[in-house]
């Protein structure tokens, strides 16, 4: 197991250093220039070039890497060069935010998704259960945003229960209300993530009661749904762990369209409003959290994978 923990370790350490070259590559080749948004339309070239050179942008592309890579592996995510405010503080400031909503969405996909999963196979060939598998796929079809604006109609135009947008000024010193504000957010990433993967649940829980355990057990006198209930579904908690860390990477991606909409003063918020004023440290550095969260949470599930099924050890 430690070896196979070392392996996928340097495998994930090899991921990031990748990631980080691609990152900071892309976003040179972005159109604008950074130190002449700094110093305004009026600035002569002289001043823009002075510039420049005060941030570092003159020097070869290599050294820029070198020391922004550098800084990151000391713990350094390096300096806004708009506000030269910490991007390591910034990031951990708005994490209060994105981190709460990933959690109370993914909490709402699963309650979704694996109950209604195991009750549509369970009911398979019913009404009931054909219907639960046409609601999935339709709402998986839709778009996040249309979701949202959906939901937003619903419980805080019509019925007033939730607020639209925003979130409270001091954060989390008013608990209720900084719940009450994720909550929409939450549910609009949580449903149709939850549609995604109840889907898988629902074929994966089929698979398994085709198996010959299922069929054996039901022979010895359990009726089917207690055989599929206390043999089948334990079996294809492996698949649901894997499917749900790829879930993960969807409500990350979720996250940064949902709060626009919403108006969180999220990790996806504050990217985006980076990306248009040009704050390039600040955007490979969030761009590298993000990535390195998503290539964290399929090490972690990989892990999960060797030290539980016996195959996986045996093939490794």
């Amino acid at each position: 197991m430690l070896r196979y923990a070392l392996i996928r370790g340097a495998l994930l350490i090899a991921g990031l250093l990748v990631a980080s070259i691609v990152i900071f590559l892309a976003l040179r080749v972005f159109p604008g220039d950074v130190a002449q948004l700094i110093a305004g339309d009026k600035a002569t070239p002289a001043q823009v070039a002075a510039l420049r050179e005060a941030l570092g942008l003159d020097r070869p592309l290599f050294v820029q890497y070198g020391e922004w890579i550098g800084g990151v592996l000391r713990g350094d995510l390096g300096t806004s060069q708009l506000s030269g405010a910490s991007v390591a503080a910034e990031i951990a400031a708005k994490a209060q935010v994105t981190v709460p909503l990933g959690i109370l969405a993914l909490l709402i996909a699963l309650l979704i998704a694996i109950p209604l999963g195991i009750l549509a196979a369970l009911l398979r060939g019913r009404r009931a259960g054909a219907a639960v598998n046409v609601a999935a796929q339709a709402v998986a079809a839709v778009p996040v945003v249309w979701a949202g604006m959906m939901l937003v109609v619903v419980f805080a135009v019509w019925l007033g229960w939730l607020p639209a947008q925003g979130f409270p000024r001091d954060g989390w010193a008013r608990p209720d209300a900084a719940l009450r504000a994720l909550i929409l957010p939450a549910l609009t990433i949580g449903v149709v993530e939850g549609a995604m993967l109840l889907r898988f649940v629902r074929s994966a829980t089929l698979q398994a009661a085709s198996q010959d355990f299922v069929r054996t057990a039901a022979a010895k006198g359990l009726t089917r749904s207690r055989a599929l209930v206390r043999h089948g579904i334990p079996a294809v908690g492996l698949s649901i762990v894997t499917v749900l860390g790829l879930q993960v990477a969807g409500i990350v991606v979720g996250s940064v369209v949902i709060e626009q909409l919403f108006t969180l003063p999220g990790i996806g918020r504050m990217l985006v409003a980076d990306v248009g004023t040009r704050d390039l440290v600040k955007v490979q550095s969030e761009l590298l959290v993000l990535t390195g969260f998503v290539l964290v949470i399929g090490f972690l599930v990989d892990l999960v994978h060797h030290l539980v099924d016996p195959r996986q050890r045996e093939a490794a």
